[in-house]
């Protein structure tokens, strides 16, 4: 039976998705920027259902982060398939620029990067043609210089496989739709029928973000525009409509034949966006050798109908983006794929020890700070939720402490901390930390939970059964794109610094941690859908 997909399909901070068919099987790769390990994998066999795999960049030799920005790092990746392998290619942005790795498995293991010289800019992409040459395609500066911020060109070039070198002649192909276009980016490039097609974005990645779309019956061109970009776009449905930033697509055809397009998108409340850039799915048609986005919608739909048999993953529930999550890490061996680090963690951050749980070793590398603090997190993926710790403290000495955070960036984050004698609420906003309240607690095991209502956040401390409030609805808006700026999405977890540097440092062990999905119920006779309809 068909099976119905819902947006958006990867939820939480899933950005510049780029899409790749094998057979009955798809897959995509995200964005991570300056969080380790790098590209998350995700699988599918419907469009509908999707499940992490694996991430592309798993060894610190393939993903250098040091002092990276959590705005910097790994910019958009592109997967395609080609003679029984798997090519990513991705900018590191903070290292070595444009690279490549491959695999002979999706989930890898990845080889280590072979850097292009000479693959100026960002937003890289290969296209395999039909003769089996293979071409690059990414964006740079104008050659000619920038007469504005975002004044950017596509170019492209031959690829070898063999030597992973450009080789041949550079081609300037397309600068964007739109007379002064700002940030032409993300190209792919696809043969389909008699036409190529630069596929790309353009006007940022913010409100301006749109699709479009030029053609030519020759790999580098001349290319023309279609007189219809942009193809799709939600820019024109102002500023309070719940789904915005659309853009950075790419093509996708299922084994009976119908075109799919993913794309990033957010989704704001009351004007500010907490969870990052998601992954959305749309329909294409083809009238007159031409994409058409949804037709007859011409915008995102909540639901669409996909004609394969339905597929839900058979895995664990943590790797299935919008799911609740429960860790009990007494009788955990390692982290699935779903964990991640603040740059590239040092070998004694953590120790999972059976029977105990995490030891994790108070950093004094500071979470605001750029070093590699000790901050192991996951997504956040829907707009109301409650994370919980559990967490012993009886290593917690002096300066020493540990808790819960719900990071945006090194400037703007939410941290619970436990000192193994006060527990803590601090608000971090443009670089200044603000203590929001304080609780005196001694005891040396206590629950620590963040619930998270939207904008609005409940910190409470559970300890001999009895929840104790520290602070009711704080705004935290701050902690949104709109303010904090970047390219990132909240995440949550735990972490654990200490402001002094000792030879032996202390540790934080804790038990659990959980993140369970909140669904709120809608005002008597309102129309209005919930929050995460």
């Amino acid at each position: 039976m068909p099976t119905t997909a819902r947006n958006p399909i990867l939820s939480g901070f899933y950005p510049d998705p780029s899409i790749c068919a094998v057979g009955d099987d798809f897959y995509i790769v995200n964005s991570s920027f300056a969080y380790f390990p790098g590209l998350p994998i995700m699988h599918s066999r419907d469009l509908a259902h999707w499940e992490q795999i694996g991430n592309v960049l798993t060894r610190e030799s393939q993903l250098p982060l040091k002092e990276a920005g959590s705005s910097r790092g790994l910019f958009a990746p592109t997967m395609r398939y080609h003679d029984g392998t798997y090519y990513v290619i991705c900018t590191n942005i903070s290292y070595g620029g444009n690279f490549v790795v491959t695999s002979d498995k999706p989930e890898g293991p990845y080889s280590e990067p072979h850097y292009i010289e000479g693959a100026d800019g960002i937003d890289p992409s290969l296209f395999f043609d039909d003769d089996g040459k293979c071409y690059y395609i990414g964006t740079h500066p104008n050659v000619e210089g920038c007469k504005y911020n975002g004044d950017y060109y596509i170019y492209i070039q031959e690829f070898d496989t063999e030597e992973f070198k450009l080789k041949g002649e550079r081609i300037e192909a397309w600068n964007g739709a739109l007379k002064g276009v700002h940030w032409p980016e993300g190209p792919h490039l696809y043969h389909i029928g008699e036409y190529y097609y630069i596929l790309h974005a353009e006007g940022g990645t913010g409100p301006e973000h749109a699709v479009s779309v030029a053609r030519s019956k020759n790999v580098f061109g001349p290319y023309e525009n279609n007189f219809c970009n942009p193809i799709f776009t939600h820019r024109h449905l102002g500023q309070m409509y719940p789904i915005r930033y659309v853009g950075h697509a790419d093509l996708v055809q299922t084994q009976k034949g119908d075109w799919y397009m993913v794309m990033l998108a957010v989704r704001p409340l009351s004007g500010y966006t907490t969870m990052g850039r998601e992954t959305f799915l749309a329909r294409v048609i083809w009238e007159n050798d031409w994409p058409v986005v949804n037709p007859g919608l011409g915008i995102l739909s909540g639901e669409l109908n996909i004609d394969l048999d339905e597929c839900i993953p058979d895995c664990k529930q943590t790797l299935i983006p919008g799911l609740n999550k429960l860790y009990d890490f007494t009788h955990m061996d390692g982290f699935g794929p779903e964990f991640m680090f603040l740059r590239n963690p040092t070998p004694d951050m953590y120790e999972l020890k059976e029977g105990e749980g995490l030891y994790m070793t108070c950093s004094p590398d500071l979470i605001e700070g750029y070093g590699s603090p000790s901050y192991i997190c996951i997504r956040q993926d829907c707009h109301c939720f409650e994370a919980a710790v559990t967490l012993k403290g009886d290593e917690l000495f002096e300066g020493a402490r540990a808790g819960l955070c719900l990071f945006q960036s090194e400037d703007y984050m939410l941290k619970f901390e436990y000192s193994g004698v006060n527990g803590n609420v601090i608000l971090r906003k443009d670089g200044k930390d603000e203590k929001i309240a304080s609780l005196v607690c001694p005891q040396n095991l206590v629950a620590l939970v963040i619930n998270v209502m939207g904008l609005k956040a409940t910190l409470f401390m559970v300890r001999e059964n009895t929840a104790e409030i520290l602070v009711k609805d704080l705004d935290i808006s701050s902690l949104s794109t709109e303010v904090a700026g970047g390219f990132v999405g909240c995440t949550i977890g735990m972490y654990a610094e200490d402001i002094v540097n000792r030879e032996k440092p202390a540790k934080a062990l804790f038990k659990s941690f959980s993140y369970r999905r909140i669904l709120p119920m809608k005002k008597e006779g309102s129309k209005d859908e919930p929050v995460e309809a």
